[in-house]
């Protein structure tokens, strides 16, 4: 079982691709599709997901897994087959998103805690009877004046250790994402308290992990870049954005963990892939660096797409193109005039 979890784990970090996170839940897809005037059903997004997922080229070349909504794994094609059959087609690791998303934390202002703990062994292993193969569950913590305090990081890294012990369990391995928001209507934090705060959640959870004997070297990491608030009035270079989040992850981030793919959380989707690439570059270790990106993937392909089915090819080439440039990041090799 822990060597399946590693080899797991390692395929997800392979040289040149990265994760695409399809998991929306049925709100924040609608929020997307509203943008582009489309009525979000049952089969219109099952029809966006399917025309991403068909993209062969990016999927088989750039694409290493893709983390689906529990309405998308059980869902079929328009032709019939499985949505997971067309993953497989193109050796695409399926994965499940199992939160049940940030709740208000109780008698705690303005925090938040994640659900979905109850019954979560019988749905794991429902999933993996679907084909799941990895999973997802996201922390959500503010920098504001007052917080984190110290009891939701604990409370956060406690159920994200839970989660990830289940899922080992059942042979599925866990993605671990404690997200620092940047990009809230409160997020004005410098780089420096991004650092410090990003610091104190991973030294956290990594404790929780291992008092769960959660193997870490079938993990994923899916943490942000250490980067201002979105309401910083200090700007920082890409430059200052890697080496602070390498540094970070250098001190608190165990060598046994196979990889570690970023959230693209509020950046545009060129920031997140110079980002990335630059601490392919600068990085001194073998560390594995690659994405774990929604938006910063799906965006461009999203606008071309209008829900038209005459827009598909170039959809399509939209979410090649920004495939394939995260994965020339991913290998430290994407330069700003390939855009």
């Amino acid at each position: 079982m822990l060597q399946n979890l590693k080899q797991i784990a390692q395929k997800l970090v392979s040289d040149g691709k990265g994760i695409l996170a399809a998991d929306e839940s049925t709100a924040t897809i609608k929020k997307r599709f509203d943008q582009i005037s489309v009525l979000s059903t049952n089969d219109s997004r099952r029809d966006y997901r399917e025309m991403l997922f068909s993209t062969m080229d990016a999927m088989h070349h750039f694409i290493s897994g893709v983390i689906l909504f529990d309405e998308t794994i059980r869902q079929e094609c328009r032709d019939g087959r499985k949505i997971t059959d067309l993953l497989r087609e193109t050796d695409t690791l399926i994965g499940i998103k199992v939160d049940t998303g940030a709740k208000n934390l109780a008698l705690f202002n303005n925090e938040t805690i994640t659900e979905g703990l109850d019954g979560l062994r019988e749905r794991l292993m429902e999933y993996h009877s679907l084909g799941a193969t990895f999973a997802k569950w996201r922390a959500v913590i503010k920098i504001t004046e007052s917080t984190p305090t110290n009891y939701s990081l604990a409370a956060n890294a406690h159920a994200l250790s839970r989660y990830a012990a289940l899922c080992q369990e059942v042979g599925i391995v866990p993605i671990v994402e404690p997200e620092i928001l940047m990009d809230s209507h409160e997020s004005d934090h410098t780089i420096e308290q991004c650092f410090h705060i990003t610091s104190k959640t991973l030294s956290v959870v990594f404790d929780e992990l291992t008092n769960a004997n959660v193997a870490l070297d079938g993990i994923i990491l899916k943490p942000n870049m250490i980067i201002p608030g979105i309401h910083c009035s200090e700007k920082v270079s890409p430059i200052d954005v890697a080496k602070q989040t390498l540094k970070c992850l250098e001190q608190f981030v165990p060598k046994d963990v196979p990889g570690i793919c970023f959230l693209s959380g509020g950046q545009s989707d060129i920031e997140a892939t110079r980002h990335l690439s630059l601490m392919n570059e600068l990085k001194v270790n073998d560390m594995k660096l690659s994405f774990s990106y929604g938006r910063a993937l799906q965006q461009s392909a999203l606008l071309k797409w209008k829900g038209k089915e005459e827009n598909i090819p170039e959809a399509q080439q939209a979410f090649k193109h920004r495939a394939k440039m995260n994965s020339l990041a991913s290998l430290g090799k994407w330069q700003e005039d390939l855009e």
